[in-house]
């Protein structure tokens, strides 16, 4: 069964998570195909920030249209929101959100912390998610309801960590920079002081470790759409759960906190609020 046939003009039909990991196994295969020649290369960087160095180069972009290529291909009544590109069909029930290298300062840098991002979603609320990370040979695929991790032809099924206490856990963070000083930074340094370790640097490979049990909390701000929507599903899948500061379902960017279970996640918010 080809993959585009799930979804039938924009009818609200449920995809099979088989199907959808089938394809987007594809999808992070094409990625990698363009990624992984020009990681640890010299490559021309654009930073097209306005206040913090945020650089892309032409792997992004070349991985994003390609992404976008194959979704179309297949899924041709589904809409399309990537970073690079921007947004096709608006107002599809059904929307792939991509990031084609999620972590570019990392790709840059030559350290393997960035990955794909792949998602979709249905009315805004992402049910499926992928992250690529081809350097070390990693595939996270999540549809809320489980989480794997596939490594060659091994699969591993993920199970968030039962942490409940701050001071046992680990907290993460893309940069401390991505925090406003006057009202977000105060929060997080509040809740960083009651936990035992902090760390900053894994982009979306932090939520993926908390998936697999390895990282209790990642809280973060300033985020776009398509930097967190692939890592929802992986999240929920392994049992941790993903919200805003206020507790409130992630349907765009913004304030972000994951935490590996329920009672950490409520802990982690009181201190935020």
């Amino acid at each position: 069964m080809r993959a585009g046939k799930l979804v039938q003009n924009a009818r609200m039909i449920q995809p099979a998570a088989p199907e959808i990991f089938t394809f987007m196994t594809r999808l992070a295969e094409l990625a990698a195909n363009l990624s992984l020649p020009r990681f640890r290369t010299v490559l021309e960087v654009e930073d097209k920030g306005s206040t913090r160095f945020d650089p892309v180069t032409i792997a992004d972009r070349e991985v994003e249209l390609k992404l976008r290529e194959a979704i179309s291909e297949q899924f041709p009544t589904h809409g399309i929101l990537g970073e690079e590109f921007g947004e096709a069909l608006p107002g599809a029930p059904w929307r792939w959100v991509i990031d084609p290298i999620d972590g570019t300062r990392a790709f840059v840098s030559g350290l393997p912390t960035w990955g794909t991002l792949v998602a979709l979603c249905e009315n805004g609320a992402p049910r499926f998610g992928m992250m690529s990370q081809p350097f070390v040979g990693e595939l996270f695929l999540g549809d809320g309801d489980r989480a794997l991790c596939q490594r060659g032809e091994k699969q591993q099924r993920l199970a968030s960590s039962r942490v409940t206490n701050l001071a046992d856990c680990s907290l993460f963070a893309t940069t401390p920079d991505m925090f406003d000083r006057q009202h977000e930074w105060p929060r997080f340094e509040a809740l960083a002081a009651r936990v035992r370790l902090t760390r900053f640097g894994a982009d979306c490979y932090a939520y993926c470790m908390l998936a697999a049990g390895h990282v209790d909390l990642v809280v973060e701000a300033g985020l776009g759409f398509y930097d967190i929507a692939a890592l929802v599903p992986i999240v929920e899948g392994a049992g941790g759960v993903v919200s805003d500061w206020q507790g409130k379902p992630v349907r765009s960017g913004g304030r972000v906190i994951a935490a590996a279970n329920p009672h950490l996640h409520r802990a982690a918010l009181e201190m935020l609020a």
